[in-house]
């Protein structure tokens, strides 16, 4: 019974760096689509949301197999309990990314107003906090999450930059608002991507300690 469960428990890792890497091609194809200004980008992006949401529905199923089959021990409970807190935030950040993009389709043939350096690199960050916090659930690796939390900082002081940058552009010249304020948007979508990667990596903390430190 033991060697099902984990068989069954391997194949949940195996979905969840799945869903894992289907968001991080999503915050990719986003970013390329507007530093690109890439139409064709922006829609994929777009369409993985759809598959995003497929895949939270397939693990969600999954987990509840798990914990009504085969009786987990109060550890293997927290793991699933876990992975259903999870999927509830890696969906949320396709949709972010899908909003993301559908922003950048209204962007597109205009000249920026500005040269996009902080919000790239809002995106690279955003992108290695999901791929560490799965990579952190999946090996049961209590300081990588840590690391994770801690890099919401980077995150955050990025956004502060680009608002900063965007507020002197609008003072600067009014006619500069409507797109100044589309990018703020778009930033403020990366940084709640950091935010919801934050919150995967304290479920993988609650994962192995028992204990939450708080959601975002």
């Amino acid at each position: 019974m033991r060697n099902k469960f984990d068989r069954q428990l391997a194949k949940l890792h195996d979905m969840m760096i799945a869903m894992g890497g289907m968001i991080e091609k999503a915050i990719t194809f986003a970013i390329h689509a507007l530093v690109q200004q890439d139409e064709t980008m922006a829609k994929q992006a777009i369409a993985f949301d759809t598959e995003i949401d497929q895949m939270e529905k397939e693990i969600e199923a999954m987990c509840l197999r798990l914990l009504l089959q085969q009786q987990p021990v109060a550890k293997d409970l927290r793991v699933i309990s876990a992975a259903l807190k999870m999927i509830t935030d890696m969906e949320r950040i396709g949709d972010q990314a899908a909003d993301i993009s559908e922003i950048t389709l209204f962007l597109i043939g205009e000249t920026y107003i500005k040269k996009l350096e902080h919000i790239p690199m809002m995106a690279a960050a955003t992108s290695k906090m999901v791929t560490e916090s799965i990579d952190a659930y999946v090996k049961m690796d209590l300081e990588l999450a840590k690391q994770v939390i801690d890099y919401d900082d980077v995150v955050d002081d990025l956004f502060d930059n680009v608002k900063n940058e965007l507020i002197e552009l609008i003072q600067h010249d009014k006619a500069n608002g409507s797109q100044a304020i589309d990018l703020l948007m778009i930033a403020k979508y990366f940084e709640r991507i950091g935010d919801h990667a934050t919150n995967i990596a304290e479920w993988v903390v609650f994962s192995i300690t028992g204990k939450h430190v708080g959601e975002k």
